[in-house]
């Protein structure tokens, strides 16, 4: 195996901050798929190289080549022994972190869907919870839910109410916790991605104020809305971790962007070329290290049938 395998490891701590510094320069829903998409993609080419080098330190025990009829020094020669037991441990704590992701995420969700169903009967997709404490957000499920407190009602006006209901409805239409999801699994297979929960979260919040404005027809109302909730919003104990508040975020960012004049978003050209790139060398340095120890193997058993 050539020594492509180890840059997969490294390039996350290079592209992370590129993806962060594009996904500021496009469209919110172009960015929250950006990030989301390369942080999905980089997690998968560092946890597939640390399979490899790991796989590559295994082909080298004896048991597991007599297993493989493969003669020894041909497999593995660049890898050392050392080097695969440490991949061999990361590679261990990236699946414990995936499990212990996974069930945090599952049993924050199952406890926020009974403590919305305990609020009594929802009123289509929205359950209003009698608290004074102003807080609103959207609970993603099957089927999803707004959940807002009656201190939130009188907290806004009526056009203002129109604008956060939407706000929320355009979280559960994007799928929006779907990309925090993959998010957090990705951060899970590389500590350098957790750089991007932030600019994710903000991404995805003015796509939601985006869609909100349009579907009121009003961008001064809709900022309104938004800087109001947020200066009433008091998070509340039902709300769980996995919700989507609509005071999330850099509000006042969210407010001056909705106050601004709209304009077309251009992505810097070098930003961008930088970003594909490496994506594209993650993703050709894992392949390639797949097939020389692939190539190896095949030498090995070839040579051992000999």
């Amino acid at each position: 195996m050539n020594y492509a395998v180890w840059l997969p490891l490294v390039v996350p701590l290079l592209a992370a901050p590129v993806a962060r510094r594009l996904a500021e320069a496009v469209a919110p829903r172009v960015g929250a798929w950006l990030l989301a998409g390369s942080a999905v993609a980089l997690a998968a080419c560092s946890t597939a190289a640390l399979a490899l080098l790991a796989g590559a330190g295994a082909l080298r025990l004896p048991p597991v080549a007599a297993l493989g009829h493969l003669v020894l020094p041909v497999v593995g020669d660049e890898v050392t022994v050392p080097a695969a037991c440490v991949a061999a441990g990361l590679l261990a704590a990236v699946g414990a972190a995936l499990a212990r992701t996974y069930r945090q995420r599952v049993r924050t969700s199952l406890r926020a869907r009974r403590a919305a169903d305990a609020a009594g009967p929802a009123g289509g997709d929205l359950t209003v919870l009698d608290d004074d404490g102003p807080d609103a957000y959207a609970l993603p499920g099957r089927p999803g839910r707004i959940v807002v407190t009656t201190g939130m009602l009188r907290a806004l006006d009526p056009a203002e109410r129109e604008v956060l209901l939407a706000h929320e409805r355009a979280h559960l239409a994007g799928r929006h916790h779907h990309f925090l999801t993959a998010l957090a699994f990705a951060a899970a297979c590389h500590p350098a991605l957790r750089m991007l929960r932030a600019p994710l979260s903000y991404a995805l919040e003015r796509w939601a104020d985006e869609t909100a404005a349009a579907a009121v027809g009003d961008r001064r109302v809709a900022a309104r809305a938004i800087g109001r909730a947020a200066l009433a919003a008091r998070p509340t104990a039902a709300r769980p971790r996995t919700a989507l508040p609509a005071a999330a975020g850099p509000v006042p960012r969210r407010v001056a962007a909705l106050l601004s004049h709209p304009r077309a978003p251009r992505a810097p050209k070098t930003v961008a070329t930088a970003l594909a790139a490496c994506l594209a060398l993650s993703a050709a340095c894992a392949l390639e290290a797949a097939h020389d120890l692939h190539g190896s193997i095949e030498v090995a058993q070839g040579e051992h049938t000999d």
